[in-house]
């Protein structure tokens, strides 16, 4: 904003005229993101940012608190917006901190999230096991056992992510908890724990979710297998069946970006640019995936996300340009 402050005067001193172009609709507007602490979050947020600098908004950097804590700061307005609503996962997060009253949410970013239990798919082969419920033989459990006691081991979901309550509930539901421990901590460190009992030809049982690096790591359908539920038993009271008949125990989910009601009403350019904006999921399993080979800095994470918008260019600037619309 200085450079531009110094160029009037300038104009203005050499009696010289300024150009007719409006101002940008985000110019000396401050916009703040927030994303959980999984770096292979901060690719699709970085995305949005470039669009809302192309706008004119001054971006501040990321910030990276867990959900519940950043839908209370949304609610209050010292955070503006996250891309990483997960619905209908977060759906009770999201009514908690204060729901449509306090939130903008149009419009869905990323769809075909899926998530759920998988195995690897030798035991899954050699012992015909296609379902969770399986798993209640002791003998199939035991499989799955790597702390000794006798019961499968299920690496799961960090707490406070939203999905360790679906597990939570289900195994309670499918009196499951005579024979599965739910595994929890740093999900990285499980996960990657659990690759490694993979490759050495340890049978796995674990928990993901898409977009993620792991389903890159251990492909489902070759090295592994999804899992089936019973039934559908979601806190969230959906139905989880998917249209060819498959059910497993989780919504496939998008993430939609949220932002704080009155900073959105008072930004409709920014308001628009949230609501128009879709980034396929296969960009995000890619980008992931490189994070997961080492390309994980900020520095990298920027790089992937220009290369990305270079890429798709013209679909780039038709957002920014229909935003820009939505402020005149």
């Amino acid at each position: 904003m200085r450079y531009r402050t110094v160029t009037v005067s300038v104009a203005l001193a050499l009696g010289l005229s300024l150009p007719a172009h409006a101002s940008l609709p985000g110019e000396g507007i401050s916009v703040q993101a927030f994303h959980s602490p999984i770096a292979e979050e901060k690719f699709q947020t970085i995305i949005v940012n470039k669009a809302l600098a192309k706008l004119g908004y001054d971006i501040k950097p990321i910030k990276e608190v867990d959900y519940s804590a950043g839908y209370t700061a949304l609610a209050n307005g010292d955070i503006t917006f996250t891309t990483t609503n997960w619905y209908p996962l977060h759906n009770s997060m999201y009514k908690n901190a204060g729901g449509d009253d306090k939130f903008y949410r149009k419009g869905t970013y990323i769809s075909g999230a899926a998530q759920g239990y998988l195995i690897d798919k030798k035991t899954a082969d050699k012992y015909g096991i296609d379902s969770i419920d399986d798993l209640k033989d002791p003998k199939l459990a035991k499989l799955f056992d790597t702390d000794g006691d006798g019961k499968a081991d299920l690496a799961g979901c960090q707490a406070g992510w939203g999905c360790e309550g679906v597990i939570e509930h289900q195994l309670t539901e499918f009196k499951l908890r005579d024979s599965i421990t739910h595994k929890q901590g740093q999900y990285a460190a499980i996960i990657s724990d659990t690759i490694a009992r993979f490759k050495q030809g340890d049978s796995v049982l674990y928990y993901t979710w898409t977009p993620y690096w792991v389903s890159g790591k251990l492909v489902p359908g070759k090295d592994v297998v999804w899992l089936e539920v019973p039934y559908s038993a979601n806190p969230n009271g959906t139905d989880t069946e998917l249209p060819n008949g498959k059910n497993y125990g989780f919504d496939i989910n998008s993430e939609r970006i949220v932002a704080n009601k009155k900073w959105a009403e008072n930004n409709p350019a920014a308001a628009k640019l949230f609501e128009i904006m879709k980034l396929p999921i296969n960009a995000v399993s890619a980008e992931n995936m490189m994070i997961s080979n080492g390309e994980d800095s900020l520095k990298d994470i920027e790089r992937h996300a220009d290369l990305w918008i270079k890429a798709n260019l013209k679909t780039f600037n038709q957002w920014v340009e229909t935003a820009k619309q939505a402020a005149q």
